[in-house]
């Protein structure tokens, strides 16, 4: 459950009635979040958790998908055209009539690691990077995630357990505001986002509906060559023993799923 729950900022525009909230999971910095409602309503709305995506940029993460107090943050206009038809889908799912919850997650965004708590050779990467801010993060980031995953597998847990278990939590908040219908809560989310949609969708009962866009393949055809280039949410430890990634997206059939492919995706081969 989320700790010491905070509404920091509220403000309305483009037809969305937006608040900045914030809450512990327990370790690390706090979790900030939006909250997006069609402007003016009052009565309670079916519930939508957005997911943002990996997308080898962790010093973005809501920013990506949703416009806040401040509207776009720069930056985000050019992954916005190439992966989201430049729209921030999260304000326009709320002007449809939904509220809809935007959370960081653990490695992204106001969840990050500073430079600074990295490993001096991984940090380095971010001092010989030309660029913006955000492209010299990126480009530390990428190699840390390896690092947290052994971490984590030191520690008794693995990165998607870690992500699944922070968006339950986002979940049970999203449930517990008295403007949103706690039995009509679904989630959606592109790329790394999508992944986040397979697992909470799979241990998360509160699930009505759940898509997933660009992030679907069996495990067979992600070798050789695609390995390489997901995150580590991709692999649950050990899962592969017992199933498969479809299995997963599968399990709380027949709620309602839908799953969308690319054709010429570089990343998941079609035949997956």
């Amino acid at each position: 459950t989320p700790g010491d729950v905070r509404i920091d900022e509220r403000w309305t525009a483009d037809g969305v009635d937006g608040e900045a909230v914030s809450w512990s999971v327990g370790f690390g910095p706090r979790v900030e979040a939006w909250v997006l409602r069609p402007a003016g309503s009052t009565g309670p709305l079916p519930g939508i958790v957005a997911l943002h995506d990996h997308g080898g940029n962790k010093y973005f993460g809501k920013e990506k998908i949703a416009d806040g107090p401040r509207g776009a943050e720069p930056g985000v206009h050019a992954l916005r055209e190439r992966a989201y038809g430049g729209r921030a889908f999260a304000n326009e799912l709320a002007r449809r009539g939904f509220t809809v919850l935007v959370p960081d997650v653990f490695m992204w965004s106001s969840r990050r690691f500073p430079l600074d708590v990295m490993p001096g050779e991984i940090a380095e990467l971010a001092e010989t990077t030309e660029g913006t801010e955000a492209e010299r993060y990126n480009a530390a980031a990428r190699p840390h995630e390896d690092l947290v995953a052994k971490y984590c597998a030191l520690l008794g847990t693995t990165v998607p357990g870690i992500i699944a278990a922070e968006d339950r939590i986002a979940v049970r908040y999203l449930q517990s505001r008295p403007d949103v219908m706690p039995d009509e809560i679904g989630c959606v989310g592109l790329s790394g986002g999508g992944g986040r949609a397979v697992l909470l969708q799979a241990t998360c009962d509160a699930m009505r509906a759940t898509v997933v866009a660009g992030m679907m393949s069996t495990y067979a055809h992600l070798l050789d060559r695609n390995v390489v280039s997901h995150t580590w949410m991709l692999f649950p430890t050990g899962w592969s023993r017992h199933g498969d990634w479809p299995d997963i997206a599968a399990s709380r059939a027949p709620s309602p799923l839908m799953v969308q492919y690319l054709e010429d995706d570089a990343l998941f081969p079609l035949e997956g």
